[in-house]
C-alpha cells in the first residue's frame, strides 16, 4: 500500500510494487545519496579545519606564505588584501564551516544549503589564494565543487 506522501507525489518509491511509475528514481533517498551527503559533511568538517589552521598560520606568522615568483600579495596581483585580515577571515570561516558540516551529518536540511553557500565562499577564497599555493587551491576548489554537487543532489531516504 502506498503512503499518503507517495500518493500525493504521483509516483511510487518501490519499483517492486505493482503499478510502479516510470518516474521512479533509483537513487532518490537511497543509501548512495545518503553516503554522498555524509561524505560532503565530513569534507566540510575537514575543509573547515584546514581553513582554520591556514588562518591561524596567517595570523601567527605571515612570512610562512610566499607568492609565486614575480607576484606578491601587494603587487602584480589583481586581488590584493592584507594577509592578517585574510587570516582572521579564514579562522572565522573555518569555525563556521566545521559547525555546518556537523549539522549536515546530523541531517538538518538548512545545513545542506548553508554548506552549499559556505563551499562557494571557500572556493572563491581558494581562487584568491592561487598565487600562494596553486596546487592546494585547485584541490580545494575541486573538493568544494564535489561538496556543492553532493549537497544539492541529496535527498532524504523515506522508509515505508
Amino acid at each position: 500500500m502506498s503512503s499518503t506522501s507517495e500518493q500525493a507525489s504521483g509516483y511510487d518509491r518501490d519499483p517492486r510494487r505493482a503499478g510502479a511509475s516510470a518516474a521512479y528514481d533509483p537513487y532518490a533517498g537511497s543509501y548512495y545519496t545518503e553516503g554522498l551527503t555524509a561524505l560532503a559533511g565530513w569534507l566540510l568538517i575537514l575543509g573547515g579545519c584546514w581553513s582554520f589552521f591556514v588562518g591561524l598560520a596567517l595570523v601567527v606568522r605571515k612570512s610562512y606564505f610566499t607568492a609565486l615568483p614575480g607576484y606578491s600579495a601587494t603587487s602584480h596581483y589583481a586581488y590584493q588584501w592584507n594577509l592578517s585580515g585574510w587570516g582572521w577571515a579564514n579562522l572565522i570561516l573555518g569555525i563556521v564551516v566545521v559547525a555546518a558540516g556537523a549539522c549536515v551529518l546530523l541531517g538538518q536540511t538548512w545545513a545542506r544549503w548553508a554548506g552549499v553557500v559556505l563551499a562557494v565562499i571557500s572556493g572563491l577564497g581558494s581562487f584568491l589564494f592561487l598565487p600562494f599555493y596553486p596546487f592546494w587551491s585547485i584541490l580545494v576548489i575541486a573538493v568544494d565543487i564535489f561538496i556543492i554537487w553532493a549537497l544539492v543532489t541529496a535527498r532524504r531516504r523515506q522508509d515505508t
